[in-house]
């Protein structure tokens, strides 16, 4: 099998969870162990740091993963899902797993992979770990997947944990109420590991505290800690100046951002939260941090945080796919100066868009679609539903045309807005 083939086989052969949804959700570590256990538990072989929470804990594991390949730290880098490719997911130094890595992997384990049927996302974490083991890293930086007490990254001991915050996402797998989200998040706590929280909630707060106590990990706030200043986004160069008030010392501390969403002041705060915890373990300078913020987009390779695709018209796209995350990506376009708003949108069958949809502007220009997977909710019935709420608009059978629409429709000091998807901003990209 060549590479494309092989992406087709695993697709066609174990349930995936962006692609399907919940019916490829597995609430066990049963088959994750067995597959550490066949591949001589290849997490043992380096240091990691655990990031796990509802929103922005994509954002923190690439600024943290940046800011240690500035430190010298030959740095390994696990996300999902992935937008272009799927070798974005498993990353060192930068670097995507070779396409040839992928091959050799599926073909030398195929027999056990067919044995044991495991989802698409456990079988993606063990070639993770097995890459990472296979290279010699010295630290990776594990995103968690969904949820965290039965996610299959969970495997892990790590350095730290950290939980960015918890919202309204996937509530029909882990819980109908803040609480019973922030338990299963709180599944990465370690026995004495120190945990950070990014985010305080007032009804979840306890929830950590009360975990942290029965396993005796040390557990700190970002947000006790750290203040976020942020300035406004020059869409010249493309950075957002911040200054970073440490609010115990006065001290502050001053850099720029390639994330320029406005959600990103409360990431920045969880990420020096972070580096404070980190302080004795590992070796980081101030310079390393300011200059790895800096360098996020360049070391990682991160995309559709808040992405800049054209300036004639301004064309945003933006991963943001739940309640909270919506709420602050059209806060902060509802504040650019601009002649008319036009959105391409499109979501998954399972969002609670009666909760969604009043969120976005009533005189904006909509072009519903859907993304090219499964899960994706038909355009129809997104226009209909949209209607009732007031959104109006037209219906394209895929992305591409309702951009290509938009671009035709737009002036240039119009504004496009792309989003309501991973999968939506995925094929605009």
């Amino acid at each position: 099998m060549n590479y494309n083939e092989t992406i087709k086989y695993l697709y066609d052969h174990l349930p995936a969870f962006h692609r399907i949804g919940k019916a490829a959700y597995k609430n066990d570590l049963e088959n994750t162990i067995a597959l550490d256990d066949y591949f001589g538990h290849p997490h043992k072989k380096f240091r990691c740091i655990h990031i796990g929470g509802t929103n922005g804990k994509g954002s923190v594991s690439h600024m943290l993963a940046s800011v240690l390949m500035e430190a010298g730290y030959r740095t390994a880098l696990y996300t999902s899902p992935h937008l272009k490719d799927f070798r974005e997911r498993i990353r060192v130094n930068g670097k995507m797993i070779p396409k040839r890595s992928v091959t050799r992997f599926v073909k030398k384990h195929e027999a056990f992979i067919n044995s044991l049927n495991p989802s698409f996302f456990e079988m993606t974490v063990a070639m993770a770990f097995d890459h990472f083991a296979e290279e010699g890293v010295d630290i990776a930086v594990i995103e968690v997947g969904l949820g965290g007490r039965l996610d299959s990254t969970n495997i892990i001991t790590p350095l730290l944990s950290v939980i960015t915050n918890i919202g309204h996402d996937h509530m029909d797998l882990l819980g109908d109420t803040p609480e019973k989200v922030a338990y299963e998040k709180a599944g990465i706590i370690k026995a004495g590991i120190p945990v950070v929280i990014g985010e305080t909630g007032e009804e979840t707060k306890g929830v950590f505290i009360s975990k942290a106590l029965d396993t005796g990990s040390p557990v700190t706030f970002a947000d006790w800690d750290f203040l976020c200043l942020p300035g406004d986004f020059n869409y010249r160069t493309l950075l957002r100046r911040f200054e970073m008030l440490e609010i115990g010392s006065g001290i502050t501390f001053k850099g720029e951002t390639p994330l320029g969403g406005n959600y990103q002041a409360k990431n920045l705060q969880t990420l020096f939260g972070v580096m404070k915890c980190l302080k004795g373990i590992l070796k980081i300078s101030p310079e390393n941090i300011i200059e790895g913020v800096r360098r996020t987009v360049v070391n990682t390779g991160l995309m559709g945080r808040w992405q800049i695709i054209s300036h004639k018209p301004l064309t945003i796209c933006d991963t943001g796919h739940n309640r909270e995350g919506l709420e602050y990506v059209l806060n902060q376009i509802a504040g650019i100066p601009k002649t008319r708003l036009h959105i391409v949108i499109g979501f998954v069958n399972d969002k609670d868009l009666p909760a969604i949809l009043p969120l976005f502007p009533a005189g904006a220009d909509y072009y519903f679609t859907k993304a090219s997977v499964p899960r994706a909710l038909d355009e129809r019935l997104l226009m209909q539903t949209a209607s009732e709420a007031g959104l109006n608009g037209r219906c394209f059978p895929g992305v591409k045309l309702a951009l290509k629409a938009a671009r035709a429709e737009a002036a240039d000091s119009d504004l496009i807005f792309i989003g309501g998807s991973t999968f939506i901003v995925a094929e605009a990209l």
